[in-house]
């Protein structure tokens, strides 16, 4: 479904592509005494998150690289689910909520200011001329990232400890993919931003020249949204996720044996910083391909492994 930013950022960050998160946490009392249903849930979510990641790498629609780390954040949510996260996963979807909104409706004031351009090809030398909309595109992506403090940071990786600590096959499976998932999130993030800020635009002149920041009217939502990306998982961690936490105590039914909350708090701490690491190394790593090795990439996409890779993930 494509629409507008404003709609693109409700649909993707509230309503409708997360109904079945919901629905999964609603109908927690039936699942869980399923194994074989909260198996299947476990591994169609990290395969979705890892899957979905990987085509984002790889698009040149600025919406289209968003939505997609809307869907492999939806795997994040749909393996916590599996794995009997369910306050968890409606953690994530919460702290999600606020740095996709903010996202699409950054992008939405990109794509405004260059005359309806959404070819992130077509794009570039914005870091000055729009310095407000990239600050608010910036916090989006590194909250998306799991930059440690900002929002994504609290909920996704108690998300993947909580897999590592399950010590089930299908919750390692989860965290492994869960982790590289986390570093091409961080690549992607990058990569949009630095085809549509930091490198030499290939816009013509006239279109360059009638660029303007964001409004009054539109900034405004990206401000209250940027405060959301930076504060609202640390301002909501102690009472939505934990063992002290009883806010959804009457609602969502943990079955004893598959409660996790104590165990993911004494994993080895490497496991712990792993998808920390992961998401730097991803931001680090995109630069450096993109600003000294753009030639080598163009050449591993032209021969012949690259160009069945890239036709098969970019078009999904």
């Amino acid at each position: 479904m494509e629409g507008p930013t404003p709609v693109s950022a409700l649909i993707h960050a509230a309503t409708m592509v997360t109904a079945g998160v919901f629905l999964l946490i609603r109908v927690s009392p039936l699942i869980e005494y399923s194994n074989f249903a909260l198996f299947v849930i476990t591994v169609i979510g990290a395969l979705t998150a890892f899957f979905a990641a990987t085509t984002g790498l790889l698009q040149n629609d600025i919406k289209r690289v968003i939505a997609f780390s809307t869907c492999s954040q939806l795997g994040y949510m749909i393996f916590s689910c599996g794995l009997s996260g369910y306050n968890i996963s409606l953690f994530h979807l919460t702290n999600h909520a606020f740095f996709k909104a903010l996202l699409f409706l950054s992008a939405g004031s990109v794509i405004h200011s260059l005359n309806n351009e959404q070819d992130m090809r077509r794009m570039g030398g914005l870091i000055n001329l729009l310095p407000f909309t990239y600050t608010m595109f910036l916090i989006g992506s590194l909250a998306l990232a799991g930059f440690p403090f900002l929002a994504g940071f609290y909920s996704k990786d108690i998300i993947l400890e909580l897999a590592v600590s399950s010590y089930k096959i299908e919750g390692l499976f989860a965290y492994w993919l869960g982790s590289i998932s986390a570093l091409f999130t961080a690549f992607y993030s990058t990569r949009l931003i630095y085809f549509v800020f930091i490198s030499k635009t290939n816009n013509s002149k006239i279109i360059m020249s009638q660029v303007h920041d964001a409004p009054f009217a539109m900034a405004l939502p990206l401000i209250v949204l940027g405060f959301g990306s930076i504060f609202s998982g640390y301002l909501l961690k102690d009472l939505m996720i934990g063992p002290g936490a009883i806010t959804f105590s009457n609602t969502i039914f943990v079955h004893p044996t598959h409660f996790k909350g104590i165990e993911s708090e004494f994993i080895p701490l490497t496991l712990k910083l792993l998808p920390v690491f992961c998401s730097i190394a991803g931001v680090i790593f995109c630069l450096i391909l993109n600003k000294f090795f753009s030639m080598l990439l163009l050449k591993l996409k032209m021969s012949k492994i690259g160009k069945f890779l890239f036709f098969f993930l970019s078009k999904k």
